[in-house]
């Protein structure tokens, strides 16, 4: 079973949506389905705790996702396969079904980062090795070898509209230090590439395997129409 927040999925029969709070309908929806593995699609969002209303379920387990919750999104990714895996439900990768959304290594637009851009790329890798655990930070845009922003709470795109235009830099998306990689991986898709241009970034650069890149065949003619690279290390 996939549980996602997407408009388009409102209206299928097989699309539920349920709060947090509600643990217990959740599994019961799972085992009713004869479900043994799910796998989650988007990003996890921090509820708000004090306006959910909790079943039975929800009571016994929120206290756990709340701690949690003190640490970073990371930690109540965790904390949600852990009490899914007491129930006996196993959580799969998010690219289980379709790994053609993930990338290896390579260089996959015609433009390809110059000497200056490895520079930063570099950079910007050795910063995300430096992070601790409990860091949020998932994008940084390094110019020149400087980093000139840094993700926050608010994502990507909040990060890149704080930027002046035509930096000139390059945008790097890697997964949280000690991430779960069954969840919430490193995305971009054709708006990405769109915001890149907007602010005059000069490429994108992603982590093998990592990764989910949407409308894939879309994402490379545009980078390749303005001269953006996209790279995978």
């Amino acid at each position: 079973m996939i549980f996602q927040k997407i408009q388009n999925l409102k209206k299928n029969v097989y699309s539920y949506r349920i709060s947090i709070g509600k643990f217990g309908k959740i599994l019961a929806l799972i085992k009713e389905k004869k479900s043994k593995k799910v796998l989650f699609a988007g990003k996890i969002a921090k509820p708000k705790f004090s306006s959910l209303k909790l079943d039975f379920k929800g009571l016994y387990y929120m206290p756990s996702i709340i701690q949690a919750a003190k640490k970073g999104d990371a930690a109540i990714i965790k904390t949600i396969i852990k009490i899914l895996n007491t129930e006996g439900i196993k959580v799969i990768s998010s690219i289980s079904f379709n790994p053609e959304l993930a990338l290896k290594a390579g260089n996959y637009s015609k433009l390809k980062p110059n000497r200056e851009d490895l520079v930063s790329i570099k950079k910007g890798i050795k910063h995300f090795n430096k992070l601790n655990e409990l860091d949020h930070v998932q994008a940084l845009v390094v110019n020149n070898g400087k980093i000139i922003a840094k993700e926050g709470l608010g994502g990507t795109r909040k990060m890149l509209t704080k930027l002046k235009n035509k930096t000139h830099g390059v945008l790097i998306k890697f997964p949280k230090k000690k991430q779960d990689l069954r969840m919430d991986l490193p995305t971009i898709g054709l708006q990405t590439l769109k915001d890149c241009k907007k602010y005059g970034l000069k490429g994108i650069v992603l982590k093998s395997k990592r990764n989910i890149i949407l409308d894939k065949v879309k994402c490379m003619k545009f980078a390749n129409k303005n001269r953006i690279f996209i790279k995978i290390v």
